[in-house]
């Protein structure tokens, strides 16, 4: 089983890069007062009780701008909702509930993810902890105060995270078995080479590119050991992907590689791209 994913989300410049560096251990995002720094998706491992899991930091979320650059971070942010498990809204206490926390609170609910709602800028708990209340109103459930700044309530928030993850039962057995990630192009034959390995047909095959759009485990078991065969999406040139469902697949493909032991990378021999253009080197 894979490592749960958890996306950072939340409007412009309310810490969602401090955050992020605070749970990742180190200064991996821009933190800045200017709002929009995070543009693109940002990722980190990091751990909590003993279970490892994967964390996306986003670029702020305006619902109603219109310029080129906030529409695609929030294309951005909207790719890191797909793929996450668990939910983090970042809000920010001292301005309290704003018109864009409604739009994005409406946005979340209909992924139907589960959420863990954050109030953010919460420096001193004994003083802000009335201010909290007006983020009830938003409908997700109880707002956890935050200190991102300070590290203040940062357990408690890992803690209703960790409740949210999806059970796995198998994680303390995965140690031992070797992970081989099925790598390629669309169409050079991953899902057929996985299903003769397996013996059966775990994954569909098609003569139409990109049939397989996610990650997909398969236990398999020989004299030789214990394996977990990861069949991927087709990785093609970032200028030949249209569809948000085909970069959300990719970003699926790359986690693979990142947990993977292994990576068996497909080709196909009569594609004549793989081979050299040179003179010399044919």
């Amino acid at each position: 089983m894979s490592k749960p994913i958890v996306a950072i989300i939340g409007k412009p410049n309310v810490g969602k890069s401090t955050f992020f560096n605070y749970l990742a251990g180190s200064k991996i995002s821009i933190v800045e007062d200017t709002p929009g720094v995070t543009r693109d998706r940002i990722y980190a491992e990091t751990n909590w009780r003993g279970r490892d899991f994967t964390l996306i930091d986003t670029g702020g979320i305006e619902p109603n701008k219109d310029d080129i650059i906030l529409s695609q971070m929030r294309e951005q942010a909207n790719l890191a909702i797909n793929m996450a498990d668990v939910i983090i809204f970042l809000t920010d206490l001292k301005q309290g509930v704003t018109a864009a926390d409604r739009e994005i609170a409406i946005m979340l609910k209909k992924s139907k993810k589960p959420i863990v709602l954050v109030c953010n800028k919460a420096d001193n708990l004994e003083k802000d902890k009335n201010e909290i209340y007006e983020f009830y109103n938003l409908g997700i459930g109880e707002p956890y105060p935050l200190s991102a700044a300070n590290g203040i309530g940062v357990g408690d928030i890992l803690d209703a995270i960790y409740e949210k993850f999806p059970k796995n039962d198998n994680e303390e057995n995965d140690d031992d078995k070797i992970k081989v990630a099925i790598i390629g192009k669309p169409n050079v034959g991953k899902s057929s080479l996985l299903n003769k390995i397996l013996g059966e047909n775990r994954s569909i095959v098609s003569d139409i590119a990109g049939t397989t759009r996610d990650a997909i485990d398969s236990e398999f078991e020989n004299e030789n050991g214990r394996y977990v065969f990861i069949d991927t999406a087709g990785v093609r040139k970032k200028s030949k992907i249209k569809e948000n469902i085909e970069k959300y697949s990719i970003m699926r493909t790359l986690l693979a590689i990142e947990r993977a032991d292994v990576c068996l990378m497909m080709i196909d021999a009569n594609d004549r791209s793989y081979r050299p253009r040179c003179k010399d080197c044919r």
